[in-house]
């Protein structure tokens, strides 16, 4: 007990003796201070709202990708559901999104500097093809209807020609409508 006592003083007295010399403590206030103002996540801009209703998006493009329409409706819904508080709804939602594919393609984009050697000692440059997704979204909002919106968006994928039809829609279709539902996910809740 006694010995416990001495070294409670000696970390008591050592504490006590450090001296902060003022500049450097004010110098290291204000770059806390500056830190903290750089980045300042607001979180969600939907405070008052409780519940979403989103719609199917039906895939009006014309070249249709079967299973797109019901794949980008339900990763979408997830997307809501899962990171926001908000609950899914059909009766009377504060909030709606709903809308459509306008354009699902695939589209030859450059040949890549990369060559593959061929079986007759030749040389044969690579091709690149793009997948191009366009999404028109409803966005309303009955709690503020100020912040709701009408808007389209695109995103891409660039892939190696050689992939097949079910390589890219397994791959390539899934990173092109990730981004768009960011991007559709961060204009409606987030606030930055």
């Amino acid at each position: 007990m006694m010995k416990f006592k001495k070294l409670e003083l000696k970390m008591n007295f050592k504490i006590k003796n450090i001296k902060v010399k003022q500049p450097a403590f004010w110098f290291l206030l204000l770059c806390v201070g500056i830190l903290n103002s750089c980045y300042s996540f607001t979180g969600s801009s939907l405070t008052d709202e409780k519940t979403i209703q989103i719609n199917e998006f039906p895939n009006n493009a014309p070249l249709v990708n079967p299973t797109l329409s019901q794949q980008f409706s339900t990763d979408i819904q997830n997307r809501f559901l899962q990171r926001t508080t908000l609950k899914g709804t059909k009766e009377s939602p504060d909030i709606l999104v709903e809308g459509e594919i306008t354009d699902y393609s695939i589209t030859p984009t450059t040949i890549s500097s990369t060559t593959v050697a061929t079986t007759t000692g030749g040389t044969v440059q690579e091709s690149q093809n793009k997948l191009t997704i366009t999404v028109k979204v409803h966005y309303e909002n009955k709690i503020h209807p100020e912040v709701s919106f009408d808007r389209t968006y695109s995103d891409e994928a660039v892939f190696n020609s050689s992939l097949s039809q079910s390589e890219i829609e397994s791959s390539q279709v899934k990173i092109a409508t990730d981004r768009i539902i960011n991007k559709i996910f961060n204009d409606i809740v987030a606030n930055w």
